[in-house]
């Protein structure tokens, strides 16, 4: 993996997103370019006024990796960044 595929946080280096797939309860299943994948369970966001969209099963399948892999969106007002899919997410085999 080249440095071009990581962003730099402090000492922590975070990947960029290869592939999204929603997956049913409202979770995310996040590939990332390292090979990695994570399970991110959106249903805690789900209760912030900005992420209310999210309830609607159609919309939620609307999700889409942002150019360059740095997150991950819905519309141009909802999104989540590498950094909180990546530090947040739960390991997935």
């Amino acid at each position: 993996m080249g440095i071009t595929n990581y962003i730099l946080d402090g000492n922590m280096n975070i990947p960029r997103i290869k592939t999204i797939q929603p997956l049913p309860e409202s979770r995310l299943l996040v590939t990332f370019v390292n090979g990695v994948q994570k399970l991110y369970d959106c249903r805690e966001i789900m209760q912030l006024d900005r992420f209310q969209l999210l309830k609607n099963e159609v919309f939620f399948k609307l999700v889409a990796v942002d150019p360059g892999g740095y997150g991950v969106s819905w519309n141009d007002k909802m999104d989540l960044s590498e950094y909180e899919l990546w530090t947040n997410g739960k390991a997935y085999a």
